[in-house]
């Protein structure tokens, strides 16, 4: 039942990129980036490694069209700093899968939970500055504070800890905000990535559901 299901949001998936793309008239890189992502974050949000390889191809054409956007701290963090992390995540995650190869779910304290806070609001405000410096640098704050949320949700994610998608959730709505400005002033140029931010903010609600269910059933288990 559950490989069914997953070759059904497969094919549905495979076919919604395409037909964005054709839209888009970037039925390469956009139908690419689209899949990609879709299939990151789902393969994330039932907890396997796979989910790191398609995360690998996403980020490396998501750098590329940042940097056609001009939204160079998205660039930079994706290609310096998310895609080599995309490779380490799949080895620790295949370091640490249970009996039926899922990733074994990990939660964390108030006080992680508060330096999390912290770091985002603080590295945010660092690198929106320094982006402020860069010439048609735009967005630079929203930009700055989705790339610092969102580094520290893949950390998160990689080091297995439930409390990565909250993370991610947030990221999300800075993402839409983002990619709705640039949608809006840019066209159609941006729409894949407005469309993907969307998909990824409805399968990141379904990753707090299934975590946080699978890790009440492990606490269960454990008493």
């Amino acid at each position: 039942m559950k490989n069914k299901k997953n070759i059904i949001v497969i094919i549905v998936s495979a076919i919604i990129s395409i037909i964005i793309g054709i839209i888009t008239k970037d039925a390469i890189i956009g139908s690419l980036i689209l899949f990609t992502s879709i299939m990151n974050s789902y393969l994330a949000s039932i907890g396997k490694k796979e989910s790191y390889i398609t995360g690998l191809i996403s980020c490396l054409l998501t750098s590329y069209v940042s940097l056609k956007n001009n939204l160079y701290g998205l660039f930079f963090f994706y290609l310096v700093i998310f895609a080599p992390m995309q490779v380490y995540g799949y080895i620790n995650w295949k370091n640490n899968e249970d009996d039926n190869n899922n990733v074994k779910i990990r939660a964390f304290t108030l006080k992680n939970s508060l330096i999390i806070i912290f770091a985002c609001i603080i590295g945010s405000f660092l690198l929106g500055y320094l982006l402020t410096l860069i010439p048609n640098q735009k967005l630079a704050f929203l930009d700055a504070s989705s790339n610092i949320i969102n580094f520290c949700g893949v950390v998160l994610m990689i080091l297995r800890f439930n409390e990565s998608w909250w993370v991610w959730l947030f990221n999300n709505v800075i993402d839409l905000i983002i990619w709705s400005v640039t949608f809006k002033n840019n066209g159609m140029t941006a729409f894949s990535m407005f469309i993907s931010s969307l998909i990824y903010l409805i399968i990141n609600v379904y990753g707090i559901i299934k975590w946080s269910r699978k890790l009440k059933e492990k606490k269960l288990t454990q008493k």
